[in-house]
């Protein structure tokens, strides 16, 4: 089944704790839905860019979050080194630059750069809301370094990364993440289950 006139719109953050634990089932329906329709990923931006320090009103919300998603999804991981290890910045935005910069350098590398910020951030405790991580991870992805970081910084980019979030909100998307399907003119919400890949996918191609 092949639908030509219709696409998937995906929302999501790569520092969204709740798309790093819906990221299983994610792969699962991705796989499934492969060459039967068209997938948008549309960055949605959850903090702008800052250098100040994560207050700890916030620290302890983000945490509470974490083990909140690991209630819900219990294969899911978090790394609580990241708290003591690194200083926690409110600021996504250089994150979801970086998908759009390995975007840019390589398409099949769009994906692979959104895991590799998960991994990173959830698992090694290290802040991908600092340049020289993302660089690092852009390197080891195969990626020209010095055009990822040029690309990192451009206004080009930047644009692109506040295009995505207006159009998510002009799809009325507005948590993350979140699925909309489009066919036409017409919109439809996909509704999540975090564990169950298949009534995702049986809401769109039934």
């Amino acid at each position: 089944m092949t639908l030509d006139d219709t696409q998937l719109y995906y929302l999501h953050d790569p520092m969204c704790s709740w798309c790093w634990g819906f990221k299983p089932t994610w792969d699962i329906v991705t796989k499934q839905l492969n060459g039967k329709i068209k997938i948008v990923f549309l960055l949605g931006g959850l903090a702008p860019d800052s250098d100040e320090d994560m207050p700890l009103q916030t620290r302890d919300y983000v945490q509470s979050n974490w083990r909140r998603i690991e209630e819900k999804i219990p294969a899911t991981k978090f790394n609580y080194d990241f708290w003591s290890k690194c200083k926690p910045r409110r600021s996504t935005y250089p994150a979801c630059r970086a998908v759009i910069s390995a975007r840019i350098q390589n398409p099949d590398c769009e994906t692979s750069m959104i895991s590799a910020i998960q991994k990173r951030y959830y698992l090694d405790a290290q802040n991908p809301s600092d340049e020289d991580v993302l660089v690092s991870l852009a390197a080891e992805l195969g990626l020209d370094a010095e055009e990822f970081r040029f690309d990192l910084r451009s206004e080009k980019v930047n644009k692109t990364l506040l295009a995505e979030i207006s159009l998510a909100k002009s799809l009325e998307m507005q948590r993350m993440p979140s699925l909309s399907l489009q066919t036409g003119r017409e919109l439809k919400p996909i509704s999540i289950d975090y564990l169950d890949p298949d009534y995702i996918v049986a809401q769109i191609i039934s």
